[in-house]
């Protein structure tokens, strides 16, 4: 079933307990975020008050004792887009709690992880994020009856060696 708008947001605001995200694009094109990221290639820096949806979402989530989590797999050279989804998107999103990771996997062999992003909420269901080549998203498709132990050991193989973005990336 692909999921849009209200439906799909449900799952961000509905779960339980835990939401965890993989991400492996080095680019994502985002009509919404078009105009902050020609901003970050003119050399501008994110304003200190930046505040956007999710990280309301996510502040809220966790002061409820809910547990926002993701990985980002990169390979360097780091493309320009993930520069801007870390100085614009990621220090601010672990300021509102989310514990963002990364899993730089230069030089290294893929560790058995998906060739697709996904989110698992509370390990119990997982919503595929459809993208077309270029990054831009074409859907969300909620995977009825998955098979959730596949999922924990891609969510197992992203996070074992990857380390906090704060260590990672020091702006």
């Amino acid at each position: 079933m692909y999921l849009e708008g209200k439906d799909w947001s449900r799952y961000t605001a509905d779960f339980k307990s835990s939401a965890f995200r993989l991400e492996l694009h080095s680019v994502y094109d985002m009509a919404g975020e078009r105009e902050e990221f020609e901003r970050f290639l003119s050399g501008e820096r994110p304003p200190a008050d930046l505040s956007y949806p999710w990280l309301d979402k996510v502040a809220n989530g966790v002061r409820a004792g809910k547990s926002f989590q993701r990985v980002h797999v990169v390979r360097r050279p780091l493309s320009d887009y993930l520069r801007y989804e870390f100085e614009w998107g990621y220090a601010f999103n672990v300021k509102a709690g989310e514990d963002v990771r990364i899993l730089d996997l230069t030089g290294k062999p893929d560790p058995g992880l998906p060739d697709h992003d996904f989110w698992l909420f509370d390990d119990a269901t997982i919503v595929r994020m459809l993208y077309r080549f270029d990054g831009a998203q074409i859907g969300r498709e909620l995977i009825e009856n998955p098979n959730i132990v596949e999922y924990e050991h891609y969510k197992s193989a992203a996070l074992k060696d990857s380390v906090p973005f704060t260590e990672y990336w020091q702006s």
